[in-house]
């Protein structure tokens, strides 16, 4: 019962959080300046979202445990590869995957999504991250999807795993992949940077961008 209060009074905060980002950029789109007035919105109140986080009473109330993680990173990159011709082939390249099985949306249009995620090194998890963004403009009725960044150099890794935060948009470059990606690169000219896939059970997606998504290490429970 105790377990259960605290999970609720912890969603009910980050709802808080979430609806604050709505707000936030509700207000920029009205403002004479609203490109440059909405990314500073974003970058601050997404700081009040993490620090939210990082003050909820129970640290997996959002968060699945270490375990659920893994299975869940597994099944979503069986159903990448699955679903999309070149991407394991890719992925054998990389020197480590991180993968976000399930980002879930909250609010419609303008609001914020998050999710847990695992990185992996030669099939090995090696740490576990969490990625907190406020979205603009995501597919009506598109509620979560799932995304995978493979990074092809050791300085690329590097820089995640001895980042406090990263932020898409910052550090080394991210391109999106979609569909038609092995018509024009193959795993010999993808050798550096980060290359994305952002998919769902029935193969990528388009429309969902991954600039602003900060990307933190977290340690779930097991």
């Amino acid at each position: 019962m105790k377990h259960n209060i605290l999970r609720t009074l912890s969603q009910a905060s980050v709802a808080a959080a979430l609806m604050a980002i709505t707000m936030g950029l509700a207000l920029a789109q009205t403002h004479k300046r609203k490109e440059t007035i909405k990314r500073n919105i974003v970058r601050t109140l997404l700081g009040i979202l993490l620090l939210t986080l990082t003050l909820l009473p129970l640290r997996s109330a959002l968060a699945a445990s270490a375990s659920e993680i893994d299975r869940n990173a597994t099944a979503a990159l069986q159903t990448l590869y699955k679903t999309t011709p070149g991407a394991k082939t890719l992925a054998n390249n990389a020197k480590g995957i991180l993968v976000f099985p399930n980002i879930v949306k909250a609010g419609f249009i303008i609001g914020g999504q998050y999710g847990d995620g695992a990185l992996r090194e030669k099939g090995k998890t090696v740490g576990y991250y969490r990625s907190l963004a406020a979205s603009y403009g995501l597919q009506a009725g598109v509620q979560s999807f799932g995304y995978a960044l493979l990074f092809m150099d050791d300085a690329s890794l590097r820089y995640l795993e001895n980042s406090k935060g990263w932020e898409i948009g910052t550090g080394p470059s991210v391109v999106v992949l979609d569909k038609g990606f092995g018509k024009n690169m193959s795993s010999t000219t993808l050798r550096k940077g980060v290359y994305a896939f952002i998919f769902s059970q029935k193969g990528l997606m388009a429309g969902i961008g991954l600039q602003g998504s900060k990307i933190t290490k977290i340690t779930p429970d097991e």
